[in-house]
């Protein structure tokens, strides 16, 4: 399953059908909160996060650390519609990053790299 955290309801819809296409079963939230909560309650499940970088409230990058204390392994995939490299210094040079708006392509390739493999 892959946790979406994105604030544009149109962003969320879109991935999930899309991925929903592939078999691949999406949660959504709006922000990093619900975002929090979801990944609490289903982290058995989760196996990838698609994280926005810019959030109301909570923002992406304390999103992504929050996550990051409840499971150092879960995949982490940061997305934003700004350039790359203004979010490379703030997340470990590993976090791989999406760049809106998605490549269909691009998109469905690097969810497949990340989730287990049946």
């Amino acid at each position: 399953m892959v946790l979406i955290i994105d604030d544009e309801v149109a962003i969320r819809e879109a991935v999930a059908d899309i991925l929903s296409l592939y078999d691949i079963k999406v949660i959504a939230a709006a922000d990093g909160e619900q975002g929090l909560n979801l990944y609490k309650e289903y982290a058995a499940a989760i196996s990838l996060i698609l994280l926005d970088l810019t959030l109301p409230g909570l923002s992406g990058e304390a999103t992504f650390y929050r996550l990051r204390e409840i499971n150092t392994s879960v995949p982490i995939i940061i997305s934003s519609g700004y350039r790359q490299n203004s979010s490379n210094t703030r997340f470990p040079s590993d976090t791989p990053f999406l760049p809106k708006p998605y490549d269909l392509a691009k998109l469905t390739k690097t969810v497949w790299s990340y989730l287990p493999k049946p």
